[in-house]
């Protein structure tokens, strides 16, 4: 099972044991507003189901975003579409607990994942993407140096509304991945605790 691991948080396996942290750190619908998914962490058995549901997709590796320091799971995040054969992967999913907003944690998180997927799977591609509307997430994929490439409008239906949501596109390739890489290094080194 894949574990990455950074100087201040790690990446495990999604399993059962993270759910009483997630739980408590992240049942708060700020977290949920602008994705397409549903928030499962007000009782244990929507938990449940979320955790089932995340680690049900043949084309995805999902992860519990767990603080050093602490030793809780304080989010999740994902490799998805996951297509060997054309060396690309996506980065999403990803929800972290508000109180770790605007510090090290997003940031350490994509540096673990883009460097694996770059430095050990070989991608020539990663995509990540975001709710057009949402511009704080928008504005982090940004600052982690991906290129936009685009919105795709209607995407997909938000399960709470039944709305159409736009998704806007982004991707990092594998010749940018040496400056991105340096970027990122330099962001987590002066990032706040």
């Amino acid at each position: 099972m894949l574990t990455l691991e950074g100087p201040r948080l790690r990446l495990e396996p999604l399993a059962l044991e993270h759910l009483p942290a997630l739980r408590a750190n992240c049942n708060d619908e700020a977290l949920w507003e602008y994705t397409a998914q549903v928030a499962g962490f007000e009782s244990d058995e929507r938990a449940r189901a979320w955790l089932g549901e995340a680690r049900s997709a043949s084309d995805q590796i999902p992860f519990a975003i767990v603080d050093n320091a602490s030793g809780e799971a304080i989010g999740s995040t994902r490799y998805a579409d996951i297509q060997p054969v054309n060396r690309k992967v996506e980065i999403g999913w990803t929800f972290i607990a508000k109180r770790f907003w605007r510090t090290h944690v997003n940031t350490e998180c994509k540096f673990l994942l883009l460097r694996y997927a770059f430095e050990e799977w070989a991608a020539v591609r990663v995509s990540l993407k975001a709710n057009a509307i949402n511009q704080r997430s928008r504005t982090a994929i940004e600052r982690i140096g991906a290129t936009y490439e685009g919105t795709l409008r209607k995407f997909r239906m938000n399960p709470r509304t039944g709305t159409p949501i736009d998704s806007s596109y982004y991707s990092i390739v594998d010749t940018e991945w040496p400056g991105v890489k340096a970027r990122l290094e330099a962001m987590t080194a002066r990032a706040r605790v």
